[in-house]
């Protein structure tokens, strides 16, 4: 088949750790290699943020990637570009006029918004993947909510228009059917992992080394990586290292990381805190390995691929008890899960589990097991390409636990 990604604001081949820039990214470019390897002919379309950018790349992956021209050449935030969005939506219907694809497959809101204006008259079917939903967004950061006044009433229309929605958790089709979305037309297909690259380590860290806690993401107050901070001044020795935001070089203008040192330094800890700034790609399964525990707890969470990262890498996870980690993370098995912004509670794991090495080695390796069978990304891509194939015309079963 011919298949069209869509994903507005995150480029596949965008450097990882800004604060636009993370799980879409990753999951955009390995579903798009998974599915080249399936023998699809695939292309991803995204804004063209740079005006040095090359506006078609041919990647070593198979897939291609066509950046449009929607808006200045330049970085906008992401919340900024719904204006944008009925030239995105032009440009990929001029394009999809002369080379139409079989199916289109949107990632994020605004990217359906361009999709269904793209595709509008072809008689192509669009798949939906939200990422996040607005009423989420809403409902857990009130007025530091930064979405278009209008996001939440075109996200329920995009319920209603798009031919199939992909939701990467099942609280996520919760949250759809209280949407609209009509039983039956969402399949749950997680994000995955590259089971090849994040591997576990081969040697042991040595006993005399402080232990290591290591958290990742972008840095926004919602990743809860304050509350990590503030659990690990009730853990004496624990190291605490940050990998995520700008480059090394720019930590010291960034105002999340100088907040956050402040923080550090005011729970007393900020000799056994690391910002390590944005980390690339290829040193990542390192610095999971080199950890004791990854602590992933956001105060609310679409899916979340950094704990099934952890998980493949054998190390065991600490997570919040939202989203896709409480498909993810198995309490008592893979890892452990703590309400959100409980800092005491998520203290008193963490040094229950720092204290028990065997306990560690038990979880690491059932999470390297788990990853390994449900969520290496080929077999994410098989399962989407089966929910394409249904939606254009070919036998294959749909329904909301589709994927599982």
């Amino acid at each position: 088949m011919k298949i069209a990604l869509v994903s507005e604001h995150a480029d596949p081949l965008a450097t990882l750790g800004g604060v636009d820039a993370g799980g879409q990214n990753v999951h955009v470019a390995a579903l798009a290699t998974g599915l080249t390897r399936l023998g699809h002919e695939v292309v991803v379309h995204t804004r063209r943020d740079s005006p040095g950018a090359a506006c078609r790349v041919a990647c070593p992956d198979g897939y291609v990637v066509e950046r449009v021209t929607a808006g200045p050449p330049t970085e906008v935030p992401k919340d900024d570009l719904l204006p944008h969005m009925t030239q995105f939506g032009d440009e990929l219907r001029r394009r999809w006029r002369e080379s139409p694809p079989d199916l289109v497959h949107a990632h994020f809101w605004m990217s359906g918004l361009a999709a269904l204006r793209g595709a509008a008259g072809l008689g192509v079917p669009v798949v939906q993947t939200f990422h996040a939903l607005g009423t989420v967004k809403r409902r857990e950061q009130g007025d530091g909510d930064t979405s278009p006044p209008a996001r939440i009433a075109l996200e329920r229309m995009l319920c209603r228009e798009v031919t199939h929605v992909v939701a990467t958790c099942s609280d996520e089709v919760r949250e759809l059917a209280r949407m609209g979305l009509a039983p039956g037309r969402a399949s749950v297909i997680p994000c995955g992992v590259d089971v090849a690259t994040f591997r576990p380590r081969t040697s042991v860290r040595a006993a005399a080394e402080p232990h290591r806690l290591l958290v990742i993401g972008r840095l926004v107050a919602r990743k809860g990586i304050g509350d990590a901070l503030r659990a690990a001044a009730r853990l004496p020795g624990v190291e605490v290292v940050v990998a995520g935001g700008p480059s090394s070089d720019a930590l010291d203008a960034d105002p999340e990381v100088l907040r956050l040192r402040g923080l550090a330094r005011v729970l007393g800890i900020h000799d056994r805190v690391r910002f390590l700034g944005g980390v690339r790609r290829g040193a990542m399964p390192d610095l999971i390995r080199s950890s004791d525990v990854v602590v992933a707890v956001p105060w609310y969470e679409p899916f979340g691929i950094v704990p099934l990262e952890a998980m493949a890498c054998g190390v065991p996870v600490v997570g919040s008890a939202v989203g896709g980690l409480r498909d993810t993370v198995v309490p008592g098995v893979t890892g452990e899960l703590v309400q959100p912004r409980r800092p005491d509670d998520l203290a008193v794991v963490l040094r229950d589990l720092l204290a028990d090495p065997g306990r560690r080695a038990r979880y690491g390796r059932a999470g390297r097991i788990r990853a390994v069978e449900r969520y290496d990304w080929q077999r994410v891509a098989e399962h989407t390409g089966a929910v394409y194939s249904a939606l254009a015309g070919r036998p294959a079963s749909l329904g909301a636990e589709a994927g599982r």
